[in-house]
Parts: structure tokens; C-alpha cells; sequence
């Protein structure tokens, strides 16, 4: 049998609702499982545990890669509590470890059970003694090789590859929002951040068809499937836009292009939001990063907004955000060279600093509603669920 442990971040603090936030975690996690009554999964004083065959393994760890709420897991060894079982797990541990080039340990105890008769320093202390008498590895309290890990709790939990989680509130706590995704770095990386927050995330893109290619769209199918893996599920709305730019660029100033395409869009984002209930709008843009996104035209794009428009990249930069791209998996898929239609009719001069009054102006004169009407009406909705499309 395998066992793992995942440790319970930021929603151990909070209060008397804290059983919410914990009902959702759970929830959360066996919802990677598809109803497998084989995968045990049970929460208790900060720990979840999960328990299954061997054969359960790939799936348990990809369950804890992407679930939000945990500060780290573990494969562990779970054995009785008693100082000989502790001091057979870690010596087998550490001969694993050795085998594997480590030179140095230390053991780190916490015992959550009051009720064991030895405390934290000592129960450290005699499950290191054999592996240190038989000169496995050298203890090195500072810099070790490996940390074994020693848990006294309602049994022992013995493990040394402490793997990191994904810190945050559980997906579902903090309402829904609709994503504007695009193909490039920055939206996906807005989306998990909000996930993050404990927010449920669904996602429009907009499609210009032939001028962008069905490689684009399909590139962008590819993240709303990888960020599906950390919200559970993301129902992502197709929206075929070529009416819509050629319409813009046939009857509003070329400068303005960009910005008139912004506030398009979120004209349509207004009305896919009300459709499915999302109680906010999240865009990837980053403060300066582009011409759209000075000050001034944020405030023009967000003047379009029928509901809260969160920023979670505005005060980052692209090292920060490539960074977080590169570690929810986006970063490759989203540098694959096909355009998405922001970059398509893009002006060599766009305007910086718009000014709110004229970009209503032009907007109204564009005579463009309904075709933003049609558009949404016609939008196509495709479900991807923990990292993969569904029919």
C-alpha cells in the first residue's frame, strides 16, 4: 500500500468556518479521482492523508502537484507508534538514500500525539542512532543530504522528499470569475493565481478566423487544459471575432485599434459572465507592459466592464510572470509561434493615453453591437477536466 501526506496551508487559519474550507479541499481532491473508492482520502489536524494500491501512485501525485491548499506532500512510511518501528522506517530510508549517493542525514521530529512517551529531541535522537552507529550516513544537523521527516500522530509518518505544494484557499471559496485567455504567457499565469485565491475560473478566447489559425486556437485549448488541472475544471467559450476586428478596422482610426478591440471584447466577456454566473472579469495584463496596458487605456477597457476586472499580473514583471509560468507547465505551449488576433491589425502607432470620452465616442460610431451580439450567440463552449479535453 502507498501512503501520502499532504500538509494544509493558509486555511488552517481561519476560524469557525474552517470545516468549509476543508469540506472543499476534500472535495477537491477526490474529484481528480473520478469516484475511485480504491483512493482513501482523509483530512485530520492539518494533514490530509491519502491511502491506495501502489498501482494508485501516478495518480495520487498528480492529484498533489496541482491541488490548491497544501504547502507540501510526501510519500511516506506509515508504521506503529513505537520507537522500533520509527528506527526500522528511517534506517530503511536512509539506506535507500545512501544507495541513491547521499552522504549525510539528520532526522526531524514533531509529535503531535502528547501521549508518546518520547518527546520530539529524543524521538530524533534513537531513530537516528542505528543508521549513524552503522555508519550508513553521517549526521549533519546544517546542511544534510536528506531530512527524515518523523510524524507521531495517530500512527507514525516517516518521510524524507518533502515536495512543495500549491499554497492557497481550495478552488470554489472565493466565487467564480471568467478569464479573457489568450495564447500568450501572461493569461494563464492570471487565471492560476486567482485559482490560488480559491477562485473557480472558466475562460473566453477570441478567434479570428482564417487570419489567426486553427494552430492558435488549438494552442490555447492546450492551456485552458493545463490550468484546468489546478481549478478542477474549465469550461472554455470559442468566440469567432473576425467580424468584429474587420468591422473595427474598417471604421474607427487605425491608432486606435488595439484598445477598440479591448473594449470589444470585454463587451462580449460582460455578457458570457451573466450567462454562466461569474462574479468577476480577470485579465492577464501587467501595468506598462504594452501600449493597451498604460494606465489610461486600463481605465478605458475597464470603463467596459460590467463587473469587478481583477489585475492579479498588474504590479509584476515578465520575469516574475514567466517564472510562474514555467512552474504551472504554460510557459512551453504558451511561447509556440502562433498568433493570437490581439496581435493581428496591430498598429505601428497605437494610442498611449486614451482619453475615456473619445474612446466612447469612437466605440458608439463603430455601429458594432450586433455583431458582438452574434458572436456571443454563436460562441463555441468546450469542458476540460483536470488536464484534458472531454467529449
Amino acid at each position: 500500500m502507498a501512503t501520502y501526506l499532504a500538509k494544509l496551508g493558509e486555511l488552517t487559519l481561519k476560524g469557525s468556518n474552517i470545516k468549509q474550507f476543508e469540506k472543499k479541499l476534500l472535495q477537491n481532491a477526490r474529484s481528480y479521482f473520478n469516484g475511485n473508492a480504491q483512493i482513501k482520502i482523509s483530512l485530520r489536524a492539518g494533514r490530509m492523508y491519502f491511502t491506495a494500491d501502489d498501482s494508485f501512485s501516478k495518480e495520487i501525485e498528480f492529484c498533489l502537484e496541482h491541488l490548491v491548499g497544501i504547502t507540501g506532500w510526501a510519500k511516506c512510511l506509515a508504521v506503529e507508534k513505537n520507537i522500533e518501528a520509527i528506527k526500522d522506517a528511517v534506517y530503511s530510508l536512509c539506506v535507500q538514500a545512501a544507495k541513491n549517493g547521499a552522504k549525510t542525514f539528520k532526522c526531524d521530529s514533531r509529535r503531535a500525539d502528547k501521549n508518546f512517551p518520547l518527546d520530539s529531541y529524543q524521538i530524533s535522537r534513537e531513530a537516528a542512532a542505528r543508521v549513524y552507529d552503522q555508519k550508513i550516513l553521517a549526521v549533519d544537523v546544517h546542511k544534510p543530504d536528506i531530512t527524515v521527516f518523523i510524524e507521531v500522530r495517530e500512527k507514525v509518518f516517516v518521510y524524507t522528499d518533502d515536495k512543495k505544494g500549491i499554497r492557497g484557499l481550495p478552488v470554489g471559496v472565493s466565487g467564480s470569475g471568467l478569464l479573457l485567455l489568450s495564447g500568450g504567457i501572461d493569461s494563464p499565469v492570471a487565471g492560476w493565481r486567482m485559482m490560488r485565491r480559491g477562485m473557480k475560473i472558466d475562460a473566453v478566447y477570441f478567434h479570428s478566423y482564417p487570419y489567426t489559425s486553427d494552430e492558435a486556437q488549438k494552442k490555447v485549448e492546450d492551456l485552458a487544459a493545463i490550468i484546468s488541472a489546478y481549478g478542477i475544471s474549465v469550461h472554455l467559450h470559442i468566440v469567432g471575432f473576425t467580424q468584429a476586428q474587420m468591422q473595427i478596422k474598417k471604421s474607427s482610426p487605425e491608432s486606435w485599434s488595439t484598445l477598440l478591440l479591448r473594449m470589444c471584447m470585454m463587451t462580449v466577456a460582460n455578457k458570457i459572465a451573466e450567462r454562466i454566473g461569474a462574479q468577476c472579469i480577470v485579465t492577464g495584463e501587467s501595468l506598462g507592459q504594452v501600449a493597451s496596458q498604460t494606465i489610461e487605456n486600463m481605465a478605458v477597457t475597464e470603463m467596459m466592464a460590467a463587473y469587478p476586472l481583477i489585475r492579479p499580473l498588474a504590479g509584476m514583471d515578465k520575469e516574475e510572470i514567466t517564472a510562474d509560468a514555467i512552474r504551472i507547465g504554460t510557459y512551453e505551449t504558451s511561447i509556440l509561434p502562433y498568433e493570437d488576433c490581439c496581435v493581428l491589425f496591430s498598429p505601428k502607432h497605437p494610442v498611449l493615453r486614451a482619453d475615456k470620452e473619445e474612446a466612447k465616442r469612437i466605440y458608439d460610431g463603430m455601429n458594432i453591437e450586433p455583431l458582438l451580439q452574434e458572436a456571443f450567440e454563436k460562441r463555441e463552449i468546450k469542458r476540460f477536466w483536470n488536464g484534458a479535453l472531454q467529449p
